[in-house]
């Protein structure tokens, strides 16, 4: 797992990339050993994908960099563990790995994602914590995004009816966004789990939120 982590932190080396350095089958751990010419003759991989390589293969301290994480507290899955959530692989740009706190969704129960406008009436406020209350009593698992408005009101409806809800996040897990939600955030964490595909202390951005909004649906 040390070299999917160093292979997930590699500047400009995203999804798409990876998919290509992995195509024929290949472990980040294979990856990490491959020659600069076993790299350029990968279709679609540039020079500049290949500098970064090389340089992180300098700088990064596999066994440091995974000790770090594990005193964190997080945790971290790849799509070469079956560990990984089974529905990601299904979507169009799945995550190479992700990032998380708490527990991953258990893939044998029943799960819905409740969202919805962070300026809700008090009507959509109530339908929305009733909704996820009502079906995390039935054993349903409660996906949202730990946002302000509907989202919040979705996991503090699972976890009074003392359900499994989860967060997938537009910015590392260890970032509670926003922090009006820090309480709520500690409540999923004992009761669920937090998720997010970018790495630890990633500030929200506004384009990141659409990318983990698929992560949401998947789910």
């Amino acid at each position: 797992m040390e070299y999917a982590l160093w292979l997930s932190n590699i500047p400009g080396i995203g999804n798409a990339a990876i998919r290509r350095l992995t195509q024929e089958g290949q472990t980040a751990k294979e990856i990490y050993g491959m020659s600069e010419r076993r790299l350029r003759s990968i279709s679609g991989i540039t020079e500049e994908n290949i500098r970064q390589i090389e340089k992180s293969r300098r700088e990064w301290n596999l066994q440091k960099e995974w000790t770090k994480l594990a005193q964190r507290g997080i945790g971290f899955v790849s799509a070469e563990q079956k560990e990984y959530p089974s529905r990601f692989r299904m979507i169009a740009d799945p995550p190479y790995s992700i990032y998380y706190k708490g527990r991953l969704p258990d893939e044998k129960q029943r799960a819905i994602a409740i969202v919805g406008a962070r300026c809700r009436s008090a009507y959509g406020s109530e339908a929305g914590f009733a909704l996820a209350k009502a079906l995390a009593a039935q054993n349903v698992s409660v996906i949202s995004g730990l946002a302000r408005g509907i989202d919040a009101d979705g996991h503090r409806g699972a976890l009074a009816a003392g359900g499994k809800t989860y967060a997938v996040l537009g910015c590392g897990v260890d970032v509670c966004y926003p922090q009006e939600n820090r309480r709520l955030y500690e409540q999923i964490l004992e009761e669920g789990g937090i998720l997010s595909e970018y790495p630890p202390e990633t500030k929200p951005q506004s384009y990141l939120f659409p990318q983990r909004n698929r992560l949401i649906s998947a789910l």
